[in-house]
């Protein structure tokens, strides 16, 4: 079965880089976008990140643009997450997902409750403080 695992997720002071991973297993990862979301306590899950399979085309939540940096090693069937100047409010669990769809970043990874997202990873906790 497609599985998606996340790792890398831990204690960091504010401006600090956390390096998230996300391992896929029993699919191909070439043929399909990828996106990461992040939900922090009490709060909703939200949309942080996505990649095009193909031209690798990146996009971001307004709250991480400049800070963060996604990317792909298809030959190693990962995605990554590069988090740089890290702020309190970043402190969420981190999620790996795709839509197991088009090759580009669909609106299932913008639009809330995110139903068109078909397989999601367990998360990685990313815990910014002082």
């Amino acid at each position: 079965q497609v599985q998606l695992v996340e790792s890398g997720g831990g204690l960091v002071q504010p401006g600090g880089s956390l390096i998230l991973s996300c391992a896929a297993s029993n699919f191909h990862l070439d043929y399909y976008a990828i996106g990461w979301f992040r939900q922090a306590p009490g709060k909703e899950r939200e949309w942080v990140s996505c990649i095009s399979s193909g031209d690798g085309s990146t996009y971001y939540s307004d709250s991480v643009k400049g800070r963060f940096t996604i990317s792909r090693d298809d030959a190693e069937n990962m995605a990554y997450l590069q988090m740089n100047s890290l702020k309190p409010e970043d402190t969420a669990v981190y999620y790996c997902a795709t839509d197991w769809g088009p090759r580009d970043c669909s609106r299932s990874y913008y639009d809330p409750p995110y139903n068109g997202i078909n397989y999601w990873g367990k998360g990685t906790q990313v815990t910014v403080s002082s």
